[in-house]
């Protein structure tokens, strides 16, 4: 029996760039940075003070009684499912909600709440913690917040693997579409780390640039955080073709490894293995492969690293290939990276446009492949991956093609 297809049919997000996945292309398309000074967090004597933030919220609808067991990565992901849901024409009730459910990444957890009770307890001697700091810190929080607002009662569950989590999300929601679980998955992920406890552990790591993230660029100096959320609706073609449903494009395949070596450095192999099981799980060839959003992180090991992985696994190819890393302009918005990127494919192969590598200033004769840098590029996109490859050693690839 072949294997059932799973298709996108809807779309959300929110990040730096844009309140809404539209807008967000918009910004990716042009090439427009989302990175600057942070001013929407008390940044406290941090060294480190750029960041890629959300300014303002949009509405959103949710009562305040809800808002008060939400961390802000939870609400960001509750909107990014609304949006989704909306693009996707379902109306979730009484006859399918047992039969939809949720898979929620995020890279970090509740930081914001995490902050918040520090400083009550600690530093203004407060007695006690907020009633609310377990169900709004846990990481799995978003997954359950999402099935709350939009009634889901099928499978609902979190997934952490730093900033692999959204491609592990997605991969696992098709997962419970083809094991039969499910008729309808949300997929994606989230997360708020702009926050001071979170940047002075980043700070610690030596690894956040001092002014932009360069992807690919000579004078790259490391990664830039930020905040958001990413979403879609995943489904089988049969029941997205039976209900009419207009599809984005198809979640073709996913590949996973792990580097299995230290906590922090990569690995050549652990990326290879996941671009190539990618591939075999998808049924494409290397050949058919026309865009890569890259991991592309900005620090000098990284994305060496990943250009040499690509160049192995993709042979004379790779010099076909567009690649860009959208980071460049969304900045790395950990456990959300991977749902942002993935909108980026989805748009790439129904606009025929791949978004470049913004603030890129010098070649790298290291890193030569066509990294699309600071305009965007008309050209076909027959099929994209979208690389993760996280702290722990745990690489994600996905895949996703034109239906």
């Amino acid at each position: 029996m072949p294997r059932q297809r799973i298709v996108i049919t809807g779309v959300g997000g929110l990040c730096a760039l844009g309140t809404d996945a539209p807008s967000i292309w918009s910004a990716m398309r042009e090439g427009r940075s989302g990175i600057g000074e942070i001013t929407t967090a008390p940044l406290f004597e941090l060294k480190v003070r750029i960041g890629a933030e959300i300014k303002a919220l949009p509405d959103h609808g949710l009562a305040r009684k809800r808002l008060i067991t939400m961390d802000r990565f939870s609400l960001l992901g509750v909107i990014a499912a609304t949006e989704a849901l909306r693009q996707s024409g379902l109306t979730i009730d009484a006859g399918n909600a047992m039969r939809a459910g949720a898979v929620v990444g995020t890279g970090i957890y509740g930081g914001r709440t995490a902050e918040d009770n520090y400083r009550a307890i600690l530093l203004e001697g407060r007695p006690r913690a907020d009633v609310f700091t377990v169900p709004r810190i846990m990481p799995g929080a978003a997954a359950g917040q999402v099935s709350m607002v939009h009634g889901l009662r099928g499978p609902v569950f979190g997934v952490t693997s730093a900033c692999a989590s959204s491609n592990h999300a997605l991969a696992a929601a098709a997962d419970q579409l083809r094991l039969g679980r499910a008729d309808i998955m949300l997929a994606g992920g989230t997360d708020a780390p702009l926050v001071y406890g979170i940047l002075k552990s980043w700070e610690a790591l030596r690894a956040l640039a001092r002014e932009t993230c360069r992807p690919f660029s000579a004078d790259r100096d490391g990664l830039v955080i930020g905040e958001g959320a990413g979403m879609a609706v995943l489904e089988t073609f049969e029941h997205a073709t039976a209900r009419g449903a207009t599809i984005l494009a198809e979640l073709a395949g996913a590949g996973m490894s792990a580097d299995a070596t230290d906590i922090v450095a990569p690995t050549l192999e652990g990326p290879m293995q996941a671009i190539r099981l990618c591939l075999a799980d998808a049924g494409l060839a290397p050949e058919e492969i026309d865009y890569i959003n890259a991991h592309g992180t900005g620090t000098k090991v990284n994305d060496l690293i990943e250009t040499f992985a690509i160049r192995t696994v993709f042979g004379s190819h790779a010099d076909r290939l567009s690649v860009s890393s959208t980071k460049s302009m969304h900045a790395h918005c950990m456990g959300a990276s991977g749902a942002l990127e993935m909108i980026a494919c989805v748009m790439a192969i129904r606009d025929g446009i791949i978004p470049p590598t913004a603030n890129y200033r010098e070649r790298d004769a290291e890193c030569d492949l066509d990294v699309t840098p600071n305009v965007a590029k008309v050209r076909p996109v027959r099929a994209a991956i979208s690389n993760a490859f996280a702290f722990g050693g745990t690489n994600a690839t996905v895949a996703f093609k034109a239906v």
